[in-house]
């Protein structure tokens, strides 16, 4: 990590400047010179880019070294791909169609861009985070032995000051002070000013408060070196100046030097008369009145050549919104975009001639071009995008538990135990997480075989003492547990960071996090961002649904299949049976390791019920596309039962008993709403390419007669299997929660909501009463 080019303080000013004009130019371009089909407003965030460009040019062209990972903060995204076309690896074409179909994305995106892009942002907070996590996995893998001393690198946020308003920043602080995290940068683009107002006044000194007792380093860059001397000459300008209010700060950035003048003449009279004397051109002093820390190309670089231990570092580095630009300062700059004619006033103060606005080094010459060519070839940044790792795993055979009447959440946890107890290498590979509910997901076997993983040996208290336990845990550097705080968001920030090693180090991790399944709406926002950025791992939600009985309505979820149903990125399965849950888990090991695949969800029950018999394993295939036939269908079948998960024994009952009455009636087992939706939708859009071949839906479901019904049944919102009668058109009658729940006996509660075998005959009733009206 530690440097080794010696700072060339005048080139990395002149890149700071060719960043900002690159950036403006980039927005101002898409916005104002591209065709515009529909005329809507392209966008951008010129203000947000000015602020931040000298810091970016500090970073990438002299403090980051090769193994080194940044989380650009969102509205930052042009500077950084104004770095790459510098670098050479951003092509013209791309800046040109910024934020056009196939162009540059709004935001850094790790799956859509071209460039590297190390995290994902766009959802502010999110990209802060996962940068501890992403240093707690890189610590992982060196006490592993999966990666040495010399590969480690340094993780780098920048981060927008407003974004210090997101509550899941300090989530991830606490995480990260109990896991005693290194070699992380924030750096905060403190320019006071948010999309709708300007930041409450003196917030540098809570961050500092709250850092610092998380074991953070705080640095404040806040005066840059010519304003620092200046006010070091007059102690009464520094005194008002650190009393003056962000709003006035930002004003009198926007006025300017007249401004200043009158400002300090009127707050300070004699007092600030010597400091008005010394400096009597406006121009001249609004410049020295935005020589801010975080423009100040010297301090910079002294705060980071200062900070080259391990230690997590704090810097917040004072900044102008939209400096070097006519807006800078404005409170209603956030979104603002120079017109025609500012932009060209801008070019021409950068030097750049008309026609050559997209030369890298447009307006230098001689020495300085030079100076800056020598200082763009020597960064040691990533210039490419890092091929994506995968196939690095061997999957074995998953056999499922024995017992004639399990849970799968039971089911899982042997799983889990007896392939830490097999020696297999996947075993190694897999890394458990869990917000506080270890044992109560049935994690808890797996982590009193394999450890809890510490960078610093601790002793299991309970076991010295031979106090009688049964979750035996002693945390150490080979551990493959890590234990987090009751938050979901950490949950599955921790999870996107660990999805994403294979990426990021070349090492492929099997991360596996359990949580109870109504809270995963509780870090819904994470979970997508880590889908977002296609990382890889197995979410274990359980229990879950009205069938928790005694848990009460807080904790039986009801819409999480929804979320799944409607989420990119994430397969979700609902198993019934523990043969199913095997080759699902065996099926998602896989998917972690496919360069096609993507992460799973499994939506698992307390509920232990009997075990099915199976001929063979023709069932297999269907059950990992979605859907198998449990029961088959006859060929004049007017209904089939089709349910899913804890509440096939319902079903199976009611079929027994409808079946006398109904020859051929089916049970349809749902395992996937989420795959069959998707295939669903896949094939239709073949059909309008020209493509005929069925999806796994419209297969089983057309083994019934024409016209006959569906009773759908699940412990879940009906929606997540009622649309299966669109698929045919075929008539459903619907059953499932759609009330919170209560506290009960299964049998109380399965009758209130309409779960029961009375339920689902009164169902399969008004199909039939329907089809007997209409035939």
């Amino acid at each position: 990590m530690l440097k080794t080019i010696a700072p060339d303080i005048a080139s990395l000013k002149l890149l700071d400047d060719r960043l900002r004009w690159l950036s403006a130019w980039t927005i101002h371009h898409a916005n104002h010179v591209r065709d515009s089909s529909d005329g809507l407003k392209v966008g951008g965030h010129q203000a947000s880019c000015a602020s931040m460009t000298a810091i970016m040019a500090a970073l990438y062209f002299y403090a980051l070294g090769p193994n080194d990972r940044v989380a650009v903060k969102p509205h930052a995204g042009p500077v950084l791909h104004a770095i790459h076309y510098l670098l050479g690896s951003q092509s013209l074409e791309q800046l040109q169609n910024f934020r056009g179909f196939g162009g540059m994305q709004s935001y850094p995106s790790r799956t859509k861009d071209r460039i590297p892009v190390d995290f994902s942002t766009g959802s502010v907070g999110l990209g802060v985070a996962i940068t501890a996590f992403a240093s707690l996995v890189q610590d992982y893998l060196t006490a592993h032995a999966l990666m040495t001393e010399e590969d480690r690198g340094r993780f780098v946020a920048l981060i927008g000051d407003a974004e210090l308003d997101e509550g899941n920043i300090y989530e991830c602080l606490i995480e990260a002070y109990k896991h005693d995290i290194r070699n992380c940068w924030w750096i905060v683009d403190y320019n006071r000013q948010s999309l709708d107002a300007t930041s409450a006044d003196r917030m540098f000194e809570r961050f500092d408060e709250i850092f610092r007792s998380c074991g953070w380093r705080t640095v404040e860059l806040r005066h840059g070196k010519k304003l620092s001397a200046a006010l070091a000459e007059h102690p009464a300008i520094a005194e008002w100046l650190e009393a003056l209010p962000n709003a006035d700060h930002s004003a009198l950035l926007y006025q300017g030097g007249a401004a200043w003048r009158a400002r300090i003449a009127a707050d300070l009279g004699k007092k600030g008369a010597a400091f008005l004397q010394a400096h009597d051109d406006d121009d001249a002093l609004a410049a020295l009145m935005t020589d801010l820390g975080g423009h100040c190309m010297e301090t910079l670089i002294e705060a980071f050549d200062a900070a080259q231990d391990d230690v997590p570092t704090l810097f917040v580095a004072w900044t102008v919104k939209g400096f070097g630009l006519p807006f800078a300062g404005h409170k209603d700059n956030h979104a603002g975009l120079m017109n025609p004619t500012q932009a060209h006033a801008l070019r021409d103060a950068m030097a750049v001639e008309e026609g050559k606005e997209w030369e890298p080094l447009a307006g230098l010459g001689g020495n300085a071009r030079a100076g800056v060519e020598a200082l763009i070839e020597r960064s040691r940044v990533a210039r490419k995008k890092r091929d994506r790792s995968f196939g690095q795993l061997s999957i074995p055979a998953i056999p499922a538990p024995q017992g004639n009447e399990q849970s799968t959440q039971a089911a899982f946890g042997r799983i889990l135990l007896d392939l830490a107890k097999s020696g297999h290498p996947l075993a190694d590979r897999i890394v458990t997480t869990s917000p506080d509910v270890t044992v109560s997901t049935n994690l808890g076997a797996f982590v009193n075989q394999r450890g809890l993983f510490k960078r610093r040996e601790m002793a299991d208290v309970f076991a010295t003492a031979k106090i009688p336990s049964a979750q035996k845990w002693s945390a150490h550097n080979k551990g493959q547990h890590i234990e987090l705080g009751i938050a979901e968001s950490n949950l599955f920030l921790m999870l996107a960071a660990l999805g994403l090693s294979g990426d990021l180090f070349g090492q492929r991790l099997v991360p596996i996090g359990t949580l109870y399944d109504p809270f995963i709406a509780r870090g819904l926002d994470s979970l997508n961002y880590a889908c977002y950025q296609d990382a890889r791992f197995l979410l274990v939600a359980t229990p879950s649904g009205l069938t928790l009985g005694p848990e009460g309505g807080a904790h039986q979820s009801i819409n999480p299949p929804l979320i799944a149903l409607g989420q990119p990125g994430l397969r979700h399965y609902e198993p019934a049976f523990a043969d199913e849950l095997a080759a699902m888990m065996e099926e998602a090991f896989r998917l972690i390791d496919d360069p096609a695949g993507e992460s799973t969800y499994l939506r698992l029950s307390t509920r232990s019920i009997a075990q099915v018999e199976r001929a063979d394993d023709g069932w297999k295939d269907g059950a990992l596309k979605g859907g198998y036939w449990l029961k088959e269908p006859g060929p004049d079948a007017e209904a089939a039962i089709v349910a899913m998960g804890a509440l096939m024994p319902e079903a199976l009952a009611t079929w027994e008993e409808l079946s006398a009455d109904l020859p051929g009636l089916g049970l349809l087992a749902i395992t996937s709403p989420n795959l069959l939706h998707r295939g669903w939708t896949a094939a239709q859009a073949a059909r309008w390419s020209g493509r005929r071949e069925p999806s796994h839906a419209e297969q089983l479901l057309s083994c019934l007669a024409a016209g006959a019904g569906l009773v759908t049944l699940c412990d879940a919102a009906p929606a997540s299997l009622s649309w299966l009668g669109g698929v045919l058109g075929q008539r459903v009658a619907p059953l499932g929660i759609e009330r919170f729940g209560q506290t009960g006996s299964l049998a109380d509660l399965y009758a209130a909501y309409r779960l029961d075998g009375a339920a689902i005959t009164e169902a399969a009733a008004e199909i039939l009463l329907h089809n007997g009206l209409n035939s």
